[in-house]
């Protein structure tokens, strides 16, 4: 269901906006202030806010200001329509952060194009974690469900980071977030200089995914795991670095030694087109995983059984 926000004064777009949606698969939610449009973003996930009018848009650029300052709201895509604005009006609207200005006639097609690729350009920007500036969890799936529809196999790797969560207590989040930063980069330089047609996502926190043809597995990921091994111990204190490991408290609030950061690899790879939807593979990377960590140091693991 397409949610959108709808804001209009002496013109009526309803008729064209259903008219993109022939099977009811849109519903209309009205606001006239800011905080009517508030209130409707906290009970729906809207996909698009548009205000149109043919007034001289007073209100509507003051809105507009008041709907992009706010944390919460200013994340909803924002179009405006008026068929015949003055330039002022339509700078304004742009300086106070508006996403699109339709102007002019409505042309069926052409609005229909901008509007879906502005509801598509929001997908995409929230779906990229600000830390690595690498592709979230949906476009992970969409790139899985993507290679799945190709039926050739391939591997999706999935990296975790050992002892982060000690690392992150003893040194901060501040550092920690570099780790993270370093990490994506480290993957993400051993994916594409081997295979520039690879995929690399970060899933959240430590966790990390990239999927790449199958036979190229062992060799990205061990460069993964040189690289990894060889720049991580710098992010320590030479203390740290020279005993090989850091004392802090643990889950359970007692003090607990732990080794430096490693990192652990899951491989599943899709052969003989096993698997028919991204769920099956997460849950085998899930398993195999807690087994990769389970072992010293930093390692790959490559999952040998059959589906199940």
């Amino acid at each position: 269901m397409f949610h959108c926000a709808l804001r209009q004064e002496k013109i009526d777009l309803v008729y064209h906006l259903e008219g993109y949606f022939p099977n009811g698969e849109i519903s209309f939610h009205y606001f006239r202030t800011f905080d009517e449009l508030l209130r409707i973003s906290q009970r729906f996930p809207l996909d698009l806010a548009l205000i149109a009018g043919q007034s001289a848009f007073t209100t509507e650029i003051e809105l507009v200001r008041r709907i992009k300052e706010n944390v919460f709201t200013s994340i909803i895509p924002l179009a405006l329509y008026h068929p015949n604005p003055d330039s002022s009006t339509v700078i304004a609207a742009y300086e106070n952060g508006c996403d699109d200005f339709m102007t002019g006639e409505w042309l069926e097609r052409l609005c229909q194009v901008r509007i879906k690729m502005l509801s598509n350009r929001s997908i995409r920007d929230i779906s990229i974690n600000p830390s690595s500036m690498l592709p979230g969890p949906s476009m992970i799936e969409r790139e899985i469900d993507r290679q799945l529809a190709l039926q050739q196999e391939f591997a999706v790797c999935y990296c975790d980071l050992d002892n982060f969560k000690a690392y992150n207590d003893a040194y901060g989040y501040y550092y920690g977030d570099k780790v993270i930063r370093l990490t994506s980069r480290i993957i993400r330089d051993a994916v594409f200089d081997l295979c520039p047609e690879g995929f690399v996502g970060h899933i959240g926190g430590d966790d990390f995914i990239y999927i790449i043809p199958a036979p190229m597995a062992p060799q990205i990921s061990e460069s993964v795991l040189k690289v990894f091994d060889t720049l991580i111990p710098h992010r320590y204190h030479k203390r740290d670095r020279d005993r090989g490991s850091i004392v802090t408290t643990n889950r359970r609030g007692v003090m607990e030694r732990f080794a430096l950061l490693s990192i652990s690899i899951a491989v599943v790879i899709n052969r003989n087109n096993m698997f028919s939807h991204a769920g099956e593979m997460s849950r085998m990377l899930a398993d195999l995983k807690k087994f990769a960590k389970s072992l010293p140091g930093s390692n790959y693991v490559i999952e040998r059984r059959a589906k199940y």
